[in-house]
């Protein structure tokens, strides 16, 4: 039983630790949002990774970075619509 709570109390102290580790309210819109975030930062931070992209798109270096900055702050597309949003908004009205 020891262990149960250990292990559980050490999931908790990493998903508050690494945002990116989820939790169970996490959706899939901020699922993919740090999934792909985190990949756009990997390829910007590892040079020899951001030279092999812009040489296979045939781009220079510094507007693929550029580009991939920008990607990072939407790169799922726009957050969806909460449920308290659509039915707060629908009894103002």
């Amino acid at each position: 039983m020891a262990d149960k709570l250990r292990t559980q109390q050490e999931l908790e102290r990493l998903q508050a630790k690494y945002i990116g580790t989820g939790h169970p309210d996490t959706t899939s819109w901020e699922w993919k949002t740090n999934i792909n975030r985190d990949t756009y930062s990997s390829i910007v931070g590892h040079p020899p990774l951001l030279s092999y992209i812009a040489l296979a798109s045939n781009e220079p270096v510094t507007k693929v970075r550029a580009e991939m900055i920008r990607k990072m702050i939407q790169p799922a597309g726009p957050p969806p619509a909460r449920e308290e949003d659509t039915i707060m908004g629908g009894q103002q009205s």
